[in-house]
């Protein structure tokens, strides 16, 4: 995957995650001539205890195998989360692998009968955010869940998205974010490829963000969106992993105004069956 993904991966990551790091936040005076944003490499190797040169075989790739000690060193000069902490040992412990093979997402049959019997938003999604069923619910609060969208695609090309999200630069920033997680090593990937190629063509959001290297998971939370028809809705998220698919679930704190109006979303003639396609290839 090309930057898009370079082949140095952990390097890239270092980096990224260095310019994020502000000089106040490690302790370091501001100084009056930076010629680069964050922290700079000899800072960062005198802070982690490691020399400059090593440090710079680090980001230049020359060393791809630091020890958990160094790693844990640079984790908290970075000032990584477990989730940060936890893709960086990852990119350093990486090792050649035989290529994974490719296998249709598929919706189990009693998944597509339990979105049947839910009176509430639900739909599945693959790995990359391609919507693979989804029920009339989910299509109520939103067309964009139908099956064969991409939500990441919508969500950073879709002019309504930026209207239906109350704060839709946190939720672009939580995808893509959550889409780094996702591919971990898997940069082969064809539909990740596609996806991401796609993405950084045609979005100045997504490259920026991308370029971030941020890493996080994107599960259960608390979501507030702008309906056309009913207004706010203040909605939760969980995510349930179901044999190679993930079900998601929109629900109200019950008897709340959101409740109300999901029941009057419900009550309006359904336009959309449930159905299932492939994903792209």
């Amino acid at each position: 995957m090309k930057d898009p993904e370079s082949g140095n991966r952990l390097g890239d990551y270092l980096r990224a995650r260095r310019e994020l790091v502000s000089p106040a936040q490690a302790g370091l005076p501001p100084g009056g001539n930076r010629r680069v944003p964050g922290l700079r490499r000899e800072e960062v190797s005198l802070l982690a205890g490691i020399s400059a040169d090593y440090y710079l075989r680090l980001e230049r790739g020359r060393d791809k195998n630091p020890s958990p000690q160094v790693l844990a060193s640079l984790a908290r000069v970075l000032r990584l989360d477990d989730v940060e902490r936890t893709y960086l040992l990852g990119l350093a412990g990486a090792r050649p692998r035989a290529p994974r093979r490719k296998r249709p997402e598929h919706v189990p049959a009693r998944v597509h009968q339990l979105l049947a019997q839910l009176r509430i938003p639900a739909f599945v999604e693959g790995r990359a955010f391609d919507v693979l069923a989804s029920n009339p619910m989910a299509l109520a609060l939103s067309p964009r869940l139908r099956p064969g969208q991409n939500r990441l695609r919508s969500l950073l090309l879709d002019p309504e998205e930026h209207a239906f999200h109350q704060d839709w630069a946190e939720a672009a920033a939580g995808f893509v974010a959550a889409l780094r997680t996702t591919i971990g090593d898997d940069t082969d990937n064809p539909r990740f490829v596609e996806l991401v190629g796609e993405l950084a063509l045609s979005s100045q959001r997504f490259r920026t963000l991308w370029a971030r290297h941020d890493v996080r998971g994107l599960d259960g939370g608390t979501t507030t969106v702008h309906h056309p028809v009913v207004g706010e809705l203040r909605l939760h998220r969980d995510k349930l992993p179901i044999d190679d698919v993930i079900l998601v679930v929109y629900y109200p704190d019950q008897d709340s105004e959101s409740d109300e109006k999901l029941r009057l979303l419900a009550a309006l003639p359904a336009t959309e069956p449930v159905v299932t396609v492939r994903p792209p290839p």
